[in-house]
């Protein structure tokens, strides 16, 4: 019977094999040469070659690693190594990467705990505040300087807040004046008293001067001849009758409501604090900017201009600074890192309202809530007929706890935010069939950077490798050329005129991003707008 050699074996006199020993106590396996890297030198490729038993030392698992696994990997790194700073270093802005690193530290939340649901809704609700204002530290040093140097001067003087609503005004007043409290106090200077009004609940814009008045005096011992405004100019222009009150602070919010049409109601207000005795300090505040261009000439010649401080909206990073100001207190990871970002971008991109992005915040949570609740009836009804046992049942549950669903996902951000910025645009974009959406997609893809147009052929190209990819039967290019003229008309895109069909030039006349965010909902487009 012919004898199969073994390539390992030697053979010796007398037709007899011996087993190598070397080869014997280790075996070279195919997997070691797969994982060792190409660029391994000709030398020692070709000794290994000729020898076919690699020494022991030399064929060690844990000296080679595959160079796919991790280009900054070392043969002397730990397996994880790299893989835990690649995760932590997702982004080179330095709130992005405290933001991977809380996300990376903190355990998860358990959505199902009553307790701390409605903890984190409570911490994310606008009426809450937060025990200090980040990102506003500039702003409030300037009022407090100005309230500080009016009360050591015990001099009268005015002050206009203005800025796009929810960037922190009223908020950084209510501070800057318990600061300014303290130090009074501190200092040994007498507090001032406090009248805070929202000029919006008055019922006659005249009114502003009966409550001034009411918190200096009772309004019995005045004259019922002379209005509120009369004898506040009266008191503060003769020395005897002001110098026995205090200095009083007046915050007055919402001031673009004192506005009437010869605007006679606000000026007085502010001419109150150039009163030879007065003891005013007054601060408005109001949310329209150019407010203070058309009564700041006026009050300009009246030798009682305001000094101005100006709130500015927020940024995409302050945005995300101030929710994980809101969020440091819990011991447990409740938002992906990217859920917030794109929340805090979408806001810092529209408006810059504060209070927009922690409604948003509190409704993807609520979002997080639906999808629990469905996830736990799906597990009920197949219970009902048998099919899944109470144990399996609440194992399931168990498991599903410490899951990484239980975080506030970024779908659950991105239908929050259409619910906050529902636009026509948005929504005749997601009421589109599937090959338009492919196009308006293919479109964001080929226009991103300096290029604003194309062809129809080069829409076309860009359409087929996304068709391709994910292997859906494209559109011809005449089917292609009539989608894009629907979607001219529905004022999406522009179509030119030329000669040839796929030579018409196409452009978009809506904004990429509005693209982009009707189109993140789902998976694949979420995908392929993400691919460079």
């Amino acid at each position: 019977m012919p004898t199969i050699v073994d390539r390992r074996s030697t053979r010796v006199s007398g037709g007899s094999k011996v087993a190598d020993p070397i080869a014997s106590e280790i075996e070279p396996t195919p997997q070691k040469r797969k994982l060792r890297s190409s660029s391994s030198s000709t030398t020692e490729d070709s000794r290994i070659t000729s020898d076919l038993t690699p020494s022991p030392l030399k064929s060690s698992p844990s000296k080679w690693k595959s160079p796919r696994r991790c280009v900054n990997d070392s043969p002397k790194s730990t397996p994880n190594a790299n893989r835990g700073a690649k995760a932590v270093n997702l982004s080179k802005s330095p709130v992005k990467r405290r933001l991977s690193e809380s996300f990376l530290e903190k355990p998860m939340w358990n959505p199902r705990d009553m307790e701390q649901l409605n903890g984190v809704k409570e911490a994310l609700h606008v009426s809450r505040a937060p025990s200090n204002l980040v990102c506003r530290e500039v702003e409030n040093n300037r009022i407090l300087e100005f309230c500080k140097q009016a009360v050591e001067q015990e001099k009268a003087g005015s002050l206009y807040i203005c800025g796009c609503p929810g960037t922190g005004k009223s908020l950084s007043m209510e501070k800057v004046n318990k600061v300014l409290v303290n130090w009074a106090e501190e200092s040994g200077f007498q507090a001032p008293d406090t009248l805070s009004l929202n000029c919006s609940s008055l019922s006659n814009t005249s009114d502003v001067f009966g409550k001034i008045l009411d918190k200096i005096t009772l309004r019995r011992k005045i004259n019922t001849c002379t209005s509120p405004l009369q004898y506040l100019q009266k008191m503060f222009s003769e020395k005897q009758q002001s110098a026995v009150t205090k200095m009083l602070l007046i915050v007055a919010d919402e001031l673009d409501y004192l506005i009437t049409k010869d605007r006679a109601v606000l000026h007085e207000l502010f001419m109150l604090t150039t009163l030879p005795f007065s003891r005013f300090i007054l601060i408005g505040i109001a949310n329209a900017i150019d407010l203070a261009d058309k009564f700041l000439p006026k009050l300009q010649s009246l030798n009682c201009k305001p000094a101005v401080v100006t709130f500015r909206a927020y940024s995409k990073d302050q945005i995300i600074s101030i929710l994980q100001q809101r969020l440091k207190a819990f011991p447990y990871t409740i938002f992906q890192p990217q859920a917030l970002e794109l929340c805090a971008r979408k806001v810092a991109s529209a408006s810059g309202d504060m209070r927009k992005a922690l409604w948003i915040c509190r409704s993807a949570i609520e979002m997080l809530e639906s999808d629990i609740r469905d996830s736990i009836n799906s597990l009920d009804l197949p219970s009902l007929h048998g099919g899944v046992s109470d144990q399996q049942r609440d194992c399931a549950c168990d498991k599903s706890l410490i899951h990484e669903s239980n975080v506030v996902r970024v779908d659950h951000v991105a239908i929050a935010l259409s619910k906050a910025y529902r636009s026509p645009v948005v929504d005749t974009i997601q009421s589109l069939p599937q090959h338009q959406q492919i196009i308006l997609c293919s479109a964001v893809k080929l226009f991103r950077g300096k290029k604003k147009d194309a062809t129809i052929g080069e829409l076309n190209i860009s359409y087929l490798d996304i068709c391709k990819s994910t292997s859906i039967p494209p559109a011809g290019i005449m089917e292609l050329s009539n989608m894009c003229r629907v979607l001219g008309d529905q004022g999406i895109l522009k179509l030119g005129k030329a000669r040839e069909e796929k030579l018409s030039r196409v452009t978009l006349k809506v904004d990429e991003a509005d693209i982009t965010f009707a189109l993140q909902g789902i998976r694949f487009f979420r995908n392929c707008l993400q691919q460079s």
